[in-house]
């Protein structure tokens, strides 16, 4: 058997073809003529070089140079492409389009292909898709082409979709939007079922929860002053993180309370695991959660063992006048009320933000007692949707569409837009009501406006050039107005 190390040459540290010298004709013959990659210290100049040859000596749109101050952003990203002897093809531009923090909003431009090499691979249409995949990864929600006109049904082909007319350089242009479906399918994947499901399923009403209350995560038990609540936690997180799971299935249940302004009085669980031992780690955390968030009792509820993993909690609260998630109107405005504080749980980046198992009693407390005490049109806590999907749900529930400003979210600064809107984010509650009203006491949560219901259905995206970009093209569930 022959070393890796062997295989380099003495000294150089260069990586050798392996294929060349296994002698794979097969596979040599199928491999593509250029790779796609990230520019580095060699690759750049020979792209600002064919840049200025294509866009200034070739074409005639710069006089002198065509460079600009997203050349000199350091967060700007450059993908080349290399023939397979390393000579750069061609290459395009991408990064943030406004100045300050990243909004989730790109640009892509500067795309040239050396003339020697067009229309013989391919090389533009790799390059275009490359670049859409590296912004997606980045977690951008949207992404914006200036075109020129002759290249516009490249892009369509591709996908892209036309805007308006805009002129770059002094030419005419068409400006291309790539649809980023992010949060769509996220909505699609987790709630898009529920109104059909309970519109054929035996015995079920639509209407679950009752009149003025459709689509809220808790129910008000008639003649009396209860609200109750369940979630069952996701199977793997119970199997692979125990004591985590049985955190969180007290934390979304009295989310869930604190949505509607209910005080928790009581949890029931229904848990299954493989043996005592794993089921300790989740009784654990779940006495943890409920010690944490007041000493909330755990009332009982029902344990197997030997049987795959499974949680699920009940819990019971009281209002005399529980806030419906449905009761936003056009008009209303959005508030978004979020814990920042904390990080990604671990090994969930980017999908669910731990912002409470840090947090001192009163500071819970404070923050699941917000709702109660503001007294909105509205409420309903953030869960699996994300906050554009939540953000729908109450929309639909309210016979409304939503807008929200992205550069008024608040956030947290190791989060992307992207990844903050689609994931779990611990603490976090949207609620709508007219405009100047008090907002939420919250503790050490943030809360700030930062949106409002409009006709219609859907949620758009508003960015700070007054765009409003698609994130939930229609209504969520399916179940309804309340």
């Amino acid at each position: 058997m022959i070393a890796y190390e062997e295989l380099l040459a003495p000294g150089s540290g260069q990586v050798p073809d392996i294929l060349s010298l296994l002698g794979d004709r097969a596979s040599l013959a199928r491999r593509p003529a250029f790779r796609i990659e990230p520019a580095d210290s060699t690759t750049l100049p020979a792209y600002q070089r064919l840049r200025h040859e294509v866009f200034v000596r070739e074409q005639g749109l710069f006089t002198g140079t065509d460079r600009d101050d997203r050349d000199d952003d350091p967060r700007t990203v450059v993908l080349v492409a290399r023939s397979a002897d390393g000579d750069v093809l061609g290459g395009v531009r991408l990064g943030p389009a406004t100045d300050g923090p990243d909004l989730g909003w790109w640009q892509g431009g500067r795309l040239a292909v050396d003339g020697r090499a067009r229309g013989t691979g391919g090389i533009g249409a790799a390059l275009i898709r490359s670049a859409c995949a590296h912004a997606e990864t980045a977690g951008v929600l949207r992404f914006d082409a200036a075109v020129q006109v002759r290249n516009e049904p490249l892009f369509d082909r591709l996908g892209w979709r036309r805007v308006r007319e805009v002129e770059a350089a002094g030419e005419p242009h068409v400006l291309m939007r790539w649809p980023v479906r992010r949060i769509q399918d996220l909505v699609e994947g987790t709630k898009a079922a529920l109104g059909p499901l309970l519109a054929t399923a035996a015995g079920l009403p639509k209407a679950l929860g009752g009149p003025g209350f459709v689509g809220d995560d808790g129910a008000p038990v008639p003649g009396s002053d209860l609200v109750a609540a369940c979630d069952a936690i996701v199977p793997a997180m119970v199997e692979r993180d125990p004591d985590w799971a049985g955190w969180c299935s007290v934390l979304v249940n009295i989310n869930d309370l604190a949505a509607m302004g209910a005080e928790p009085v009581g949890l029931l669980d229904a848990l299954g695991a493989r043996n005592t031992s794993h089921a300790t780690r989740l009784l654990t955390g779940l006495r943890r959660a409920a010690e944490a968030y007041g000493g909330i009792p755990l009332l009982g509820g029902h344990t197997q063992l030997g049987v795959p993993a499974s949680l699920s909690v009940t819990a019971l609260g009281r209002t005399t006048s529980p806030v419906p998630g449905g009761g936003g109107r056009p008009g209303h405005e959005i508030r978004l009320t979020a814990d920042l504080g904390g990080r990604w749980r671990s090994n969930y980046p980017g999908r669910q933000w731990d912002s409470t198992s840090h947090r001192r009693t009163p500071e819970l407390r404070t923050m699941i007692g917000s709702v109660a005490a503001a007294r909105p049109a509205a409420a309903k806590d953030v869960s699996m949707a994300g906050i554009a999907g939540t953000l729908g749900m109450l929309a639909e529930a309210g016979g409304c569409g939503a807008v929200l400003d992205v550069a008024r979210i608040p956030r947290p600064t190791g989060a992307t837009v992207a990844d903050w809107l689609t994931c779990f984010p611990g603490f976090a509650m949207l609620t709508a009501d007219g405009a100047g009203n008090t907002p939420p006491p919250a503790g050490p949560a943030t809360s700030a406006v930062c949106g409002e219901l409009v006709p219609g259905n859907g949620v758009g995206l508003r960015w700070p050039d007054g765009d409003i970009t698609e994130a939930v093209t229609s209504t969520v569930t399916g179940l309804g107005n309340a």
